[in-house]
């Protein structure tokens, strides 16, 4: 298993490597830069921020500089906040965002894996209709609908929660919940169709014909292939939870890395895009690592001798 996800790792070095080359051209290629303000800089001051974050330079050789300055771990200063560096930025907002998204995530796959295994079992029945009609209305509507109503129910109108910052736990509760609920229900619907089509198999029918309980036969046949479409499914949804938490982020005022990336977008701050970009980068090609480590764990036919 280790020298597996050594070579995993190994391989994807070329693809990260890739999308830090696009980023880089991209960023440098779109109109516009760092120091172009509504007041505009007289031409020398101009020149001397240009000349010290090297932006004169040829684009290769700003590439080249920029590549070596990552390989010492060194994502480069923020040209917009100029008293941190783009490693301190990332660092303060990174904790913020990975509780959001993992937390979401945890209870996304929990509740759902659980809510489609039982609309499995009670397929077309009362409760599988209802059970996805809701799923399917928490697929419909969108975050920044659903942050503002838990807002106003839980917050404003039965003051259970606090509706904004993120000074505790409880500060987390609202937008946790926010972006689970449409991940539980894309969940659930994925473990009930696998969990049906697992059902039929012929080693269920097999096991029940030997006389093993519901619950054994669940337990020891069912949910591990049934779980194997949600675990491709995890991989790519937690690191887009984390990149789309934006909305969230900014309806409950929570300091993540995301506001960071739409701000550096809009300021032209190269180092910072690039540095959040790199996260996220790594973040879905270790996630993805993980699940197909978690695929090798859960179907036997997959692991190597």
């Amino acid at each position: 298993m280790l020298a597996l996800a050594v070579r995993r790792l190994a391989g994807a070095l070329p693809t990260l490597l890739a999308i830090v080359a696009v980023a880089f051209f991209l960023m440098r290629l779109a109109p516009g830069g760092p120091f172009d303000q509504e007041r505009v800089l007289p031409a020398a001051i101009e020149a001397n921020l240009r000349q010290t974050y090297h932006l004169g330079d040829p684009l290769m050789t700003q590439s080249a500089r920029y590549l070596g300055d990552l390989l010492r771990g060194a994502f480069g200063p923020s040209f917009k906040y100029q008293d941190f560096t783009v490693t301190e930025l990332i660092w303060g907002g990174l904790p913020a965002s990975l509780t959001l998204g993992l937390g979401a995530m945890v209870i996304a796959a929990l509740a759902g894996v659980w809510i489609g295994l039982v609309a499995a079992l009670k397929r077309n029945s009362r409760l599988d209709h209802a059970v996805m009609a809701i799923a399917m209305t928490g697929i419909i509507v969108p975050n920044f609908v659903v942050a503002p109503l838990l807002t106003l129910i839980f917050g404003i109108y039965l003051h259970l929660l606090p509706v904004g910052g993120w000074r505790s736990a409880a500060h987390a509760v609202l937008p946790i919940v926010t972006l689970a609920l449409p991940q539980i229900a894309i969940i659930a619907r994925l473990t009930r169709a696998s969990a049906i089509e697992t059902l039929g198999s012929p080693f269920v029918r097999t096991a029940r014909a030997k006389g093993l309980s519901e619950r054994r036969v669940m337990t020891h046949h069912v949910i591990k292939p049934a779980l194997l479409p949600v675990l491709s499914y995890l991989g790519p949804a937690t690191a887009g939870v984390l990149t789309g938490s934006v909305v969230v982020e900014q309806i409950f005022g929570i300091p993540g890395v995301v506001r960071y990336f739409i701000q550096g977008a809009l300021n032209r701050d190269y180092t910072l895009v690039m540095g959040v970009v790199i996260l996220y980068a790594t973040l879905i090609i270790l996630f993805n690592l993980a699940v197909d480590l978690l695929y090798r764990v859960l179907d036997p036919k997959l692991r190597t001798p």
